[in-house]
């Protein structure tokens, strides 16, 4: 435990309880392509299965924002970025092959 001087006072100070690690994953697309709304529903799947309640999926529609393709230099779409946990990963494509997903989310070993 760690405390605090108030003046004359010495207040204790409890530790914040730890949140369970976030991902943070970013979803570019162009439109609402077939592959694109593919790509976002199979995401969708694997994050309630595997990281219910632990995920935040931003999506980026770069025909509405191509500027923001730069930042994560997107060269193919759709496109997943794995903002966190760190190391930042990609993953290209409708994200249909989940083995893959779950490897590129760190949530499964490369067999």
């Amino acid at each position: 435990m760690t405390t605090t001087n108030t003046g004359d006072r010495v207040r204790p100070r409890t530790a914040k309880p730890r949140k369970q690690a976030a991902w943070k994953l970013r979803l570019y697309v162009a439109g609402q392509t077939p592959k694109s709304t593919r790509a976002f529903a199979n995401l969708k799947v694997l994050c309630e299965a595997h990281l219910k309640g632990r995920y935040q999926i931003e999506v980026i529609d770069l025909l509405e924002h191509p500027h923001l393709a730069r930042g994560d230099q997107i060269v193919a779409i759709p496109t997943l970025v794995i903002k966190l946990p760190p190391p930042v990963r990609k993953i290209i494509g409708d994200l249909s092959n989940a083995d893959r997903v779950l490897v590129g989310l760190a949530l499964q070993q490369v067999v």
